[in-house]
């Protein structure tokens, strides 16, 4: 919004023509909109069923801005707030504020008030609010203004990429991302995109119990092709906020890439939606090198043996190295306690690892080949298994909401403290 048009009066915004006629499409976000007039719940209606926003997961609540920040001491904020307020405006900064304090970072704001004047608007700007809209408010209005917010072209990434790489083939590293991925999308309704670069043997097909004809390898193979709509179509869509781009799983062809063929696909998952959780197959190439290097957060899965003990601490030393600037990889236990098999003590792989694990998962024979064999999440197979709990917890973890879950959840406690608890309590 320009000064000119801020400071114009309602009636004359309200009649300029409103062409969407180049307005991108929005992406896969989550919105969330606070209204105190039945006016603008019509609204945020109309630009929800538009094919604009056809992406995004939109819902209405009644209630203004202190309604919002009773909601959010108790639950997950999303990608956008829109908050309606008929305060005066000495009081508008303030309960913004009180609203601030419960969001997530990353969550935008915006403002829809009654009041015109271009100082409150810079006020509110300077205080983190993404836009001020003065009511009344129409529908190609709405819609443009959440377009301009996410679908800037020039704009870095909106989508968050999650590397899952095992250690030693076979420790789990994709049945962790699965589930992970479904608890973020069932847990904070954003919307995931699952990944599967397991091109030749990938599982995530058979996890989601999907059997899509397309995925991966034909946008891979179809760079000219690559934008949103082709990206779209090659979806498979497992449960509410959760899609898969499936990996053929197939050996009628090789799968030789370039260090760079896999750039294309993930820039234009990531500028499609929020979260995209990447499947990495246990193998050692330039592409998945870079990719692992460009993924904005790395979980490592490690199983308590010698050779995972070695592997592990390579790729912590190379991606400590490599990433000097990134927070480190985030290291999960995966089946601690397999009967009758000698392990190495999950106390003394922290100690060789120098590194906190974020959970640790029990070896259950009967519940993960009960989940594989019938396509199914571990939360949906035994919704009170710890290994459930842990799953919640991890998601909360790598989407940066690791403190809301645990007192809501009575989720798992870090395995460092439970180490301490237990020499204490010894």
């Amino acid at each position: 919004m320009t000064n000119a048009d801020f400071l114009a009066e309602p009636e004359q915004m309200a009649a300029e023509p409103a062409s969407l006629g180049e307005v991108r499409p929005v992406p896969r976000v989550s919105i969330q909109a606070f209204c105190e007039s039945s006016e603008l719940v019509e609204v945020v209606e109309a630009a929800a069923a538009d094919r604009r926003m056809s992406r995004a997961h939109v819902k209405v609540h009644t209630g203004g801005i202190d309604a919002a920040t009773e909601f959010y001491r108790e639950a997950a904020t999303p990608n956008l707030i829109v908050v309606e307020s008929r305060l005066p405006k000495d009081s508008l900064g303030p309960e913004l504020d009180r609203l601030a304090e419960v969001c997530d970072p990353g969550t935008r704001v915006v403002v829809i008030g009654t009041i015109n004047d271009v100082a409150l608007y810079r006020n509110l700007i300077g205080r983190g609010v993404s836009e001020y809209m003065v009511a009344p408010v129409d529908v190609p209005g709405l819609i443009r203004m959440v377009s301009g917010l996410f679908a800037d072209t020039e704009s870095a990434p909106l989508g968050r990429s999650i590397a899952f790489v095992g250690a030693k083939g076979g420790v789990g590293a994709s049945m962790v991302a699965h589930n992970v991925a479904w608890s973020i999308a069932r847990n904070f309704e954003n919307e995931v995109v699952v990944v599967d670069l397991d091109l030749p043997f990938g599982t995530a097909g058979l996890d989601y119990n999907q059997d899509p004809p397309q995925g991966v390898a034909e946008a891979v193979n179809s760079p000219d092709r690559l934008d949103d709509n082709f990206f779209d179509r090659l979806l498979a869509h497992c449960s509410d906020n959760l899609s898969l781009l499936a990996a053929p799983a197939t050996l009628d062809r090789a799968y030789d890439f370039s260090e760079f063929s896999f750039e294309p696909v993930l820039d234009v998952a990531q500028a499609a939606v929020p979260i995209v959780v990447i499947d990495v197959p246990h193998m050692w190439t330039s592409w998945i090198r870079k990719t692992v290097l460009a993924a904005d957060e790395v979980v490592l899965v490690v199983e308590p043996d010698l050779a995972n003990l070695r592997n592990a601490k390579n790729l912590l030393d190379l991606l400590r190295q490599e990433r000097p600037n990134d927070a480190p990889p985030r290291v999960v236990l995966n089946k601690v306690g397999m009967t009758k098999r000698p392990e190495i003590s999950p106390a003394d792989l922290v100690d060789a690892l120098n590194v906190e694990p974020v959970a640790q998962i029990g070896f259950d024979s009967q519940l993960f080949g009960t989940a594989a064999n019938n396509g199914q999440m571990i939360s949906e197979v035994d919704p009170k298994h710890a290994a459930a709990a842990t799953f919640d917890s991890i998601a909360a973890t790598v989407t940066g909401r690791s403190e809301i879950r645990p007192a809501k959840r009575g989720l798992l406690s870090p395995l460092l403290q439970q180490f301490r608890g237990k020499k204490k309590s010894a």
